[in-house]
């Protein structure tokens, strides 16, 4: 089993609160001062009264006492915000860079994890950890320090006291010692088992409307009870062993109370202590049981916390398997494309073969094939999705492995028929949160993608719904084309951009994909022929090579041509312009 890095995560996010900290130690060690001092008021006023000692005193004991149990009220209530209040600032910042993490590993990994399972491993296994990172070692010092005070305070009032309280204290803590590890990897096994629940519900509730379409639901609700099955019963173990420290810890406790009424009965009996006395030894050992409790708490929290701070190291310590260490600057303006022996392969799966080709700046290239033979795989490996398995690509000179991410995410700009859209105003959803874009720019870039009239019906704080819900296919594809414009890259990359259009929104993008061209090198992937009708250059790339390279023009006159084929097709048929499969040569989705 992984031991979890406790010191690691301690230091990197408690660090920055030292001041807080600070704060909240000094309540605790305040708190503490308090009621070790609190039994000894106690004892000297019930022997005082016993005694038949002058009311002067006795007011004086009885008014320490309330003074000391009110600021004790505060320094605890203090403590406990304190102890949030950190708590919360540390798992947010832990939750802020596992997210950005994330979002730096390659595609391979997201392609291989749900987002479900994500959310999990970020908010789940983090909140696991909250407690931990809140107070955990600051608890514990205070409790260490508690009953350091308590037994040295028992050893001078009375050694039999501090004997009996020093024996009894060891023997709680070797108990709880001596099994704390006990559900730590049951608890790591419950966290996993969780965020396989969260990825398979994600999944499901994703694709629901296949699932009805296709009356499914019985067969998902039987997987579902395989994966809540399991999730069940892990929890369910991992809850025993921690129930097992929990029993332990209270027949200490109650062990201890029974000891202490024995002890202070029997001395009292024999002449050897005060009444007062007495009462302070049972108050003394109630008062050691505060700290085991929190002992006992922390340790439990500690082995929930250990699973998932063993999940978030191991999250932590995922890499890319792209080196973004780069540090090369595109050029401005439009970017050339450079390809040379390009082999690539998903998972020993060869999806490209030796594929080379150059793309001069400026120029407009429409990438025709076969669902499944490589055409996206070719936009992808453009904007660093993935890097080849072989050979080089450059872009304006610059290979693409030795360019500063920043530097390749601001000169090329992608658009896909899918449109992300978030539950955000619709000038975050343009800027992505950039607030340094004036809304002046925002505005001409939206009057120059055509979508003039539609914001000033709305305004730029307008909030959209999750996934764009209320706009039309083709708003949210004109948005989309409108970060583009926002971005002004070099390089654009249009996947099948009017694939779900109307031909009346389809004309209205035509006209912004006419601004976009301008002064832009753009690779179009497409299915259908009219949307390469601007397009300079044409290649065909079929089973992972190209099958043909050469001039629109050129390639429409050669009647031999695959181009020229497909275009007569498309004559014929209009196989391609209205969604009709190619006869005979469509195969299942893969590689794209």
């Amino acid at each position: 089993m992984t031991a979890p890095n406790y010191r690691r995560t301690l230091v990197r996010y408690l660090r920055p609160q030292a001041g807080r900290v600070g704060l909240l130690s000094a309540a605790l060690l305040g708190s503490i001062g308090l009621q070790i001092a609190v039994p000894l008021i106690l004892r000297r006023f019930i022997d005082s009264a016993l005694s038949g000692a002058a009311i002067a005193g006795l007011v004086g004991a009885g008014l320490a006492y309330l003074v000391a149990g009110i600021i004790n009220q505060f320094l605890s209530a203090g403590a406990t915000y304190l102890g949030a209040d950190i708590g919360w600032t540390a798992t947010n910042a832990l939750r802020e860079d596992l997210t950005e993490h994330l979002l730096g590993l390659d595609m391979g990994y997201h392609n291989d994890t749900t987002p479900g399972e994500m959310i999990e491993r970020i908010d789940g296994d983090v909140t696991a950890v909250s407690n931990f990172l809140s107070r955990f070692v600051v608890r514990l010092l205070g409790s260490g320090l508690l009953l350091i005070g308590v037994l040295v305070v028992s050893w001078v009032t009375e050694w039999r006291i501090g004997l009996s309280i020093s024996l009894y204290v060891a023997a709680v803590l070797a108990v709880i010692l001596r099994i704390r590890h006990l559900a730590v990897e049951a608890s790591e096994e419950e966290r996993a088992v969780s965020a396989r629940l969260y990825g398979f519900i994600e999944e499901r509730l994703a694709g629901i409307d296949d699932i009805r379409a296709n009356g499914a639901g019985r067969f998902m609700m039987l997987r579902f009870v395989g994966v809540m099955r399991d999730f069940y019963y892990r929890t369910n173990a991992a809850w025993k062993k921690r129930t097992v420290f929990w029993v332990a810890s209270n027949i200490a406790f109650w062990s201890g109370d029974a000891v202490a009424l024995a002890v202070g009965v029997w001395l009292v009996i024999s002449g050897e202590i005060t009444i007062g006395t007495a009462y302070l030894i049972v108050q003394y050992v109630q008062l050691v049981r505060t700290p085991i409790e929190q002992v006992a708490q922390e340790f439990q929290d500690l082995q929930k916390a250990a699973g998932g701070i063993i999940r978030i190291d191991a999250l932590r310590d995922l890499t890319s398997n792209l080196d973004e260490s780069g540090t090369a600057v595109l050029p401005d303006g439009p970017l050339s494309i450079s390809f040379r022996d390009v082999n690539f392969a998903y998972e020993r799966r060869p999806v490209l073969r030796d594929v080379s080709f150059e793309l001069e700046e400026g120029k407009v290239l429409g990438l025709l094939g076969r669902t499944g033979g490589g055409k996206t795989t070719i936009t992808r490996l453009i904007s660093r999705l993935y890097d080849p398995t072989e050979g080089t690509i450059a872009l304006s000179g610059v290979e693409l492995g030795s360019v500063s991410p920043v530097s390749l995410r601001s000169r090329v700009g992608v658009v896909t028929q899918d449109v992300q859209l978030f539950r955000a105003s619709v000038r975050d959803n343009l800027t992505f949160f950039d607030h340094a874009r004036s809304d002046h720019d925002i505005l001409a870039t939206l009057e120059s993608a055509g979508l003039g009239e539609w914001i000033g019906s709305l305004g730029l704080d307008t909030v959209l719904g999750a996934g764009g819900a209320g706009l039309s296919a083709g708003e949210s594809q004109l948005l989309a084309f409108a970060r583009v414009f926002l971005q002004n890259p070099g390089l654009v990359i249009l996947d099948e951009p009017s694939s779900r259009l109307d031909p009346a929104t389809e004309s209205m993008l035509s006209l912004a994909t006419e601004r976009l061209f301008r002064g832009r090198t753009v690779v179009i992937v497409a299915h259908r022929l009219d949307t390469v009708q601007r397009a300079d250059e044409i290649m065909v790339v079929d089973d992972g090579v190209i099958a043909e390279h050469g001039l629109r023009l050129s390639l429409a006159a050669d009647p031999a041509s695959r181009y020229a084929g497909l275009l007569a097709a498309g004559e014929q048929s209009d196989m391609l312009g209205r969604g009709a499969s190619w006869a005979g040569r469509v195969r299942p989705e893969g590689a794209r």
